[in-house]
């Protein structure tokens, strides 16, 4: 890959980093952070505080400054009491707040070597690593966009997926809506300042307004006659599962089939409990080992367990279903005697061919401490991190060396080809230029 091609790849998953709001963990730790530099303050105050029984004598030509018993007393009850509230504070996190963790491009895939820092090897590695001969890159179907709570009413956002610049804004009615992002009269992104009006997205060049539903101009302030011509493309989107999505088909094909509406997300049974964010440097398409693949959908049971210390832990075992539907979205269904039922959704992305957002988002119920599905979530998050480190550096194989025993990773990769067509794009090196 050229150095404009790694150059552009960062900036993008920057952006796209940018666009995310970080939750409760960052401000979080800035307020932890202030209420410690509080605390301290408050201490000092109190210890350098003149008792009025004892005043000041003088000490060596000056003023010495006597502390006495009930001000160093008054001090160390500031600081017990603060470190008090700060402990609470954590402890409040540790048990209600969800968990959110977002990673950036560079933070995990990479082993820098000494004295080499993780953006510098990751670029060495991009620039590298062979990619071998890929699939088209962008296959048909459903991309998340945002979480639902990233979009509030009357607000806009810019999103980069799919090799694309989109506004997603929410218009009066409540409604998400997704238009491309740049107004085709002088070429504005109408998410960079950008205001809604009523359902409409008005550019903040020249103020003509878009219809978020057909992606039409219906105003131009200051002209009489709205030209036919004047509009920008509205994509195909819908709101499930606390996600916005959109469809992509590279011939602009109508969706063919929906994703599946999980009921206990929508009323309230399952509730918001945190979500990890990772970006891969990797072709989207990653193997599967399903043993139900069928349509659009594609089924994997799963059983999970835990090892401390070399001994396996048999009460945290854990049966998950795992359930793939379209090319980027997975259900994990999983269940626990003890610990209860809870749903992990996770979707990827593409940002660019060899870019992609994956994100977990946890739901569980709501009379299970918050301590127990972030602590699942964590540990996702650490098996996670550790394909990441492959996929990172593999190159893909389309005429794998596969013996019997790997037959599920044949079926899966023949049920995934329904969701490439004719013209879907594909990458190609020309030049030394890196063009889809």
């Amino acid at each position: 890959m050229c150095q404009s091609a790694q150059k552009r790849q960062m900036l993008r998953a920057a952006e796209f980093k940018a666009d995310r709001e970080f939750g409760p963990n960052a401000e979080g730790m800035m307020m932890s952070w202030t209420k410690a530099a509080v605390v301290l303050g408050v201490a000092a105050a109190a210890l350098l505080t003149p008792d009025g029984a004892e005043p000041q004598e003088p000490a060596g030509g000056g003023l010495r400054l006597r502390l006495s018993r009930s001000a160093t007393s008054r001090a160390l009850l500031c600081i017990t009491g603060g470190l008090s509230l700060l402990a609470l504070h954590w402890l409040y996190r540790l048990l209600f707040c969800p968990l959110v963790l977002l990673r950036t491009s560079d933070d995990v895939g990479y082993l820098p070597a000494t004295g080499r820092s993780k953006a510098q090897a990751a670029n060495e590695a991009r620039r590298r690593r062979k990619v071998g001969q890929l699939p088209p890159v962008y296959p048909n179907g459903w991309y998340r966009v945002l979480d639902s709570f990233m979009l509030r009413k009357a607000e806009v956002k810019s999103v980069s997926i799919l090799g694309q610049q989109l506004a997603v804004f929410r218009g009066e009615d409540g409604k998400a809506y997704v238009l491309d992002a740049y107004c085709p009269h002088l070429g504005a992104n109408l998410a960079v300042g950008g205001q809604v009006s009523g359902n409409c997205l008005e550019c903040p060049f020249h103020g003509w307004q878009f219809n978020g539903g057909d992606g039409k101009c219906v105003k131009i302030p200051y002209s009489k006659k709205v030209p036919e011509s004047a509009k920008v493309r509205s994509w195909i989107s819908c709101e499930l599962n606390n996600q916005i999505l959109v469809w992509f088909h590279c011939d602009g094909e109508e969706p063919t089939w929906i994703v599946p509406e999980q009921e206990e997300i929508s009323n309230g049974s399952l509730v918001y409990r945190g979500r990890v964010e990772h970006f891969i440097s990797a072709h989207i398409q990653v193997e599967w080992e399903a043993n139900k693949p069928e349509k659009h959908c594609s089924e994997m049971n799963l059983k999970h367990s835990m090892t401390l210390f070399g001994c396996h832990c048999s009460l945290m075992d854990m049966d998950v279903v795992a359930r793939q539907v379209g090319p980027s979205l997975v259900f994990l269904d999983f269940k626990h005697p003890f610990l209860g039922r809870g749903m992990m959704l996770q979707s990827v992305t593409p940002v660019e061919p060899l870019l992609q957002c994956s994100t977990h988002t946890i739901y569980y119920q709501a009379n299970i401490p918050a301590v127990v599905p972030k602590f699942i979530l964590r540990g996702e998050c650490m098996q996670f991190e550790r394909d990441v480190m492959i996929w990172n550096n593999k190159k893909y194989i389309s005429n794998p060396l596969l013996v019997k025993e790997d037959s599920t990773i044949r079926k899966h990769r023949l049920w995934y080809k329904q969701f490439y067509s004719e013209n879907s794009p594909t990458l190609q090196y020309q030049n030394d230029a890196l063009d889809f």
